[in-house]
């Protein structure tokens, strides 16, 4: 028996949850980004875009997908989680924001940061994809394409803008507000993303196995604020705060972020 179902029961608490966990990441990781930037050492600059990368792609992205997949439910069957794809899309999440935050450089460069947001935006909607690969159901899950395109534009367009301001914002209030984009951008992503899910279940089909959302979601949910840790620590206690919040920057933070092209 197949039975196409559309459901989602989306409350409002786990919205504005998901948007929380993702805005908190991006600020953090658009801090750890900005710091990179004013770095005089490779290797600082580096280990700043790291920080910047787990807490974009490991809490802003892949930990708010999962927070929001929690309203995922089909009510004629049972939703499970195949753990390594779920691995895969962290692993995934991380490693592209990586590679598009080393690609924007230090300065503003339009055609380096149009390349920096389309590989980051690209990072978002993959890592949704390939989480939502992780999804088993008694049935099979397709997408509606116009809708997929949709979601990818907007995760490109918003990463995009995100990267600009914090290449350009120098205080950090404005920052809170890059990160709220990002939020935006992240969680509009997402639940385009779901709206193009089509769901068709098969009752003869064998019943998935693997975890439910709930039993990995807590101690997930716990490494990521452990991982954010690490970064907001760094950024309190990183010696040119005072530089980077609204005042110009001292020539000794502005000389290696102007040489390096």
């Amino acid at each position: 028996m197949n039975s196409h179902v559309h459901h989602f029961d989306m409350g409002l608490w786990l919205l504005f949850l998901a948007y929380i966990v993702s805005v908190t990441g991006s600020v953090v990781g658009l801090s750890c980004t900005r710091h990179g930037a004013a770095a005089a050492v490779q290797r600082d600059r580096l280990r700043w875009l790291a920080m910047a990368s787990i807490a974009i792609g490991g809490v802003a992205i892949w930990l708010m997908h999962f927070i929001a997949m929690l309203g995922f439910a089909i009510p004629t069957s049972v939703v499970r989680y195949h753990l390594g794809w779920t691995v895969a899309s962290a692993v995934l999440a991380i490693s592209a924001v990586f590679v598009g935050l080393i690609t924007i450089g230090r300065t503003v460069n339009v055609p380096r940061l149009i390349a920096g947001g389309v590989i980051t935006g690209c990072a978002v909607a993959l890592m949704h994809y390939t989480g939502m690969w992780a999804v088993q159901i008694q049935g099979t899950i397709a997408y509606d394409k116009g809708l997929v395109a949709l979601s990818i534009l907007i995760a490109v367009v918003a990463a995009t803008a995100a990267l600009w301001f914090t290449l350009v914002l120098e205080s950090r209030s404005l920052r809170f507000i890059a990160g709220l984009v990002m939020g935006v951008a992240v969680v509009g992503m997402h639940y385009t993303g779901m709206a193009a899910v089509r769901v068709t279940v098969d009752h003869s089909a064998p019943v998935p196995a693997g975890p439910e959302v709930f039993s990995f979601l807590f101690p997930v949910f716990v490494i990521g604020l452990l991982a954010l840790a690490i970064p907001i620590t760094a950024v309190m206690l990183a010696p040119d705060r005072a530089a980077t919040d609204g005042e110009p920057e001292s020539p000794a933070v502005a000389a290696p972020a102007g040489r390096a092209g």
